[in-house]
């Protein structure tokens, strides 16, 4: 029996590219690849770019070129997002044998494109089997907003929503694919709907997911404050739900917001986190900030640290300020020295892992519902890894495979940067 050639699925940036890479994934083991999530040399490579900041596109362009050294005679298609910030042009030069952007049906060309290039031993191959216990699919792309920092409304284009039922489809395919949890995600998800014929909101999306998928855990992306609605929360009651929600901040300035065009105020935030906390009492709230953006005085930044601690984030994904050609913030005046924002980013990382640690303090004697994912080395040595429903990593031991599984653990102490757990319930 002829050897089925390996494709290599790399992804860098966001849970969106996560979902896009997995999708591509599944179309490769469709046409009659192994498919795997790991540099090695391949007999086709996708590589899926970010451009967010400049410290991702200098990733993007090193994981092309190595790409293109591991795997010399295998195509090279590059997707994502850098690609459209950089144009195709640069990202060839790079080693890149066909370039494509974000889109479902540039994706189609991508998959046709490397399946001509190393015709698989079958075109009805088995699928490969799904990559992770956890599963991202895309609900939405693109973004109408122009925050002054951010490059995405032109790597992802306008927004547009897809339908429930190909969401839904998905993410029965993902659990087809043995997902046991799966992640709604979308360049902006709390604009999913709005551009439909007949405009829905999140909680239609989540509601019809819901109603039909038998997936065990659902997460939802990214969230902004005014997305948080009554409506939208009381969806919580459902176990289904996870208690995790990612609602961005970026500052806890008002003068700072304003001058980012967020669409929200900090009194905004305060009232669509107690919204949550109301709803959802053992939620995680996790966040982005950004440090240093034009114009933060000192008293901007404290305000920021202060409203952090006031929210006691689970988790804070902290970026210090990288300008963006063609962005407003670019050419804004007072912008902040380099060595202020590397001094902010610096208190603002401490804070998130002092918060981190309190968080996960709360839950220590608990028992919560955890999915195991895989083995991980420790000094201590191998630990089941798993994550609980409201987003505490934890490591047990076990002899048994607990991959894909869902049982009760009971959390105890700090164990690396997460906690460790014991199977089943607290003696």
């Amino acid at each position: 029996m002829p050897r089925r050639p390996v494709a290599s699925v790399l992804t860098l940036g966001c849970k969106l590219n996560l979902a896009d890479s997995e999708s591509i994934a599944a179309r490769l083991g469709t046409a009659g690849y192994d498919v795997i999530d790991a540099m090695c040399e391949a007999d086709a490579v996708v590589v899926n770019t970010c451009s967010v900041t400049h410290a991702a596109d200098r990733k993007s362009r090193r994981l092309i070129r190595a790409a293109r050294r591991l795997s010399p005679a295998a195509p090279v298609a590059v997707t994502g997002c850098y690609p459209r910030s950089a144009g195709e042009e640069a990202v060839e030069a790079l080693g890149a044998d066909f370039v494509t952007g974000t889109t479902e049906d540039e994706h189609d060309r991508l998959v046709a494109t490397l399946a001509s290039s190393v015709p698989p031993p079958s075109a009805a191959s088995t699928p490969a089997p799904g990559l992770h216990t956890r599963a991202f699919v895309k609900a939405q792309e693109g973004c109408n907003d122009v925050c002054a920092f951010c490059i995405v409304p032109r790597t992802r284009g306008r927004e547009v929503s897809r339908t429930v039922e190909d969401v839904a489809r998905d993410v029965n395919a993902a659990y087809g694919r043995g997902a046991r949890e799966v992640v709604l995600t979308g360049t902006q998800l709390g604009a999913w709907g709005r551009d439909l014929p007949d405009p829905l909101t999140p909680r239609d999306l989540i509601a019809g997911v819901l109603a039909r998928t038998e997936t065990p855990r659902l997460r939802f992306s990214s969230l902004q404050p005014q997305d948080i609605t009554p409506e939208l929360v009381a969806l919580w009651g459902d176990p289904r739900l996870m208690p995790h929600f990612h609602l961005a901040l970026q500052s806890g300035a008002d003068p700072v917001l304003s001058r980012m065009r967020r669409r929200y105020d900090v009194a905004a935030y305060r009232a669509a986190l107690a919204r949550i906390r109301a709803a959802v009492p053992d939620a995680a709230v996790t966040t982005d900030v950004i440090a240093g953006f034009p114009g933060e005085s000192d008293n901007d930044f404290a305000a920021t640290l202060a409203l952090c601690e006031e929210a006691a984030f689970a988790r804070i994904h902290a970026f210090p300020y990288s300008p963006r050609a063609r962005t407003a913030a670019a050419t804004m005046p007072d912008q902040v020295p380099v060595e202020v924002r590397k001094e902010r980013m610096s208190r603002l990382l401490a804070l998130a892992d002092e918060l981190g640690a309190a968080f996960r303090a709360r839950f220590a004697g608990d028992v919560r519902p955890v999915l195991w994912e895989e083995q991980r080395s420790t000094p201590e040595g191998g630990r089941w890894h798993g994550l609980t429903d409201n987003y505490i990593s934890v490591y047990a031991e076990s002899e048994d495979d607990l991959a894909g599984r869902i049982t009760p653990a009971a959390l105890g102490a700090p164990f690396a940067g997460g906690l460790a757990a014991r199977l089943g319930s607290a003696e």
